[in-house]
């Protein structure tokens, strides 16, 4: 039986692109980059991450540079981050079951605390943040090691094609969430395509 569920946290528990977008376009503005128009987020997100960086005339060595400038946006606009429907009673049913839920996130892990603790989710204590965002599989592999829990126990779940990279690169199976960011035309990998949540709470029981 599976041990532990490790999830990324924007597209995947939460639905926080609207906020984002406003996040990155007060940035962009700043910067001189090219903001994102709302008509162009289907073609957005049949791009890989370095297309979209061209596509907002924005260097991808600046990543680093930009996400803490986000982050202070969305602290000091006061927007909550919603949860997508179904997540809450998700986390709540892996929870009952015993199953150990942890997140490892690009996001800052005090406006993933804020979020959940809005949403009375109180049961969640390790969130660790990736500073880059193609290092997440150093945090899982951190994790893993920490509880002393072999790539059976456990497995990711995420909604980007980087996530399931991550996920293979710590051994672990993956889960793609399809009601995220990447588009499924970008994805090649996962274990499991999760078209609702419950569908997780189903592969960790037969994990």
């Amino acid at each position: 039986m599976t041990k532990c569920v490790i999830f990324d946290f924007d597209g995947t528990l939460s639905d926080s692109l609207q906020v984002f977008i406003k996040a990155y376009n007060n940035f962009a503005e700043q910067e001189g980059y090219n903001k994102v128009d709302p008509e162009d987020l289907d073609d957005l997100k049949r791009m890989s991450i370095p297309e979209r960086c061209r596509h907002l005339n924005f260097p991808m060595r600046n990543i680093p540079f930009a996400a803490p400038k986000l982050y202070r946006y969305v602290r000091e606009s006061r927007e909550t981050l919603p949860l997508f429907p179904g997540i809450k009673q998700m986390l709540d049913e892996l929870n009952s079951r015993g199953i150990h839920i942890a997140i490892i996130s690009s996001n800052a892990s005090d406006i993933i605390k804020n979020c959940l603790e809005l949403n009375g989710i109180n049961y969640v204590h390790d969130i660790l943040s990736s500073k880059y965002i193609f290092s997440k599989d150093k945090l899982i592999k951190k994790l893993l090691k920490q509880y002393d829990y072999t790539a059976e126990d456990a497995f990711y779940a995420g909604d980007e094609q980087r996530d399931i990279d991550a996920s293979k690169k710590s051994g672990l199976r993956a889960v793609w969430t399809s009601w995220g960011y990447d588009d499924e035309s970008l994805i090649n990998g996962p274990d499991l395509k999760a078209a609702t949540p419950d569908d997780i709470v189903d592969f960790a029981s037969r994990g």
